[in-house]
């Protein structure tokens, strides 16, 4: 028997394992979610065990690998900033007004420290309560966005 994944009674994930043992509850977590996110993926029991690893999604058969990769979105919420349309202060604390691949919002940015750049022009924001906020081009951007973003780069 093979390992499989499916959702219980009240919507949480539960593997089946090898020997057909049931473990309700899992949580999957990826080991580099930003530079391999298909890659290194382990599914821990409600009391923090591993239960499962798989190197790659496709190790999964395809209903499991669709559960698991549902799941995984649900609990990696980072919106994708389009455009900055300003902020209040070029000090921090400051508060910034977005618009997102989810729709225009606004968060305080604490300090310099919280924007990361990552490999490929990539930025990862993280707002006061810890929201990561990605910026997948910054190139990409508009030029008043890349100006602001240079301000504290």
């Amino acid at each position: 028997m093979t390992i499989r994944l499916e959702r219980d009674a009240h919507g949480q994930l539960a593997l089946i394992d090898r020997d057909g043992q049931r473990h309700p509850g899992v949580l999957p977590v990826r080991a580099f979610p930003l530079s391999a996110p298909g890659e290194g993926v382990a599914l821990m029991s409600t009391d923090g065990h591993e239960l499962a690893w798989f190197d790659r999604l496709d190790e999964l058969e395809a209903a499991s690998r669709a559960l698991l990769e549902d799941e995984l979105a649900r609990r990696e919420f980072m919106p994708q900033v389009r455009a900055i349309s300003g902020v209040s202060s070029f000090s921090t604390p400051c508060e910034w007004d977005v618009l997102t691949d989810r729709g225009a919002t606004r968060f305080t940015l604490r300090s310099e420290d919280d924007i990361r750049r990552l490999v490929g022009g990539r930025l990862l924001v993280t707002d006061s309560h810890g929201i990561h906020y990605e910026v997948v081009d910054m190139k990409k951007l508009d030029r008043p966005s890349r100006r602001i973003l240079d301000r504290f780069l």
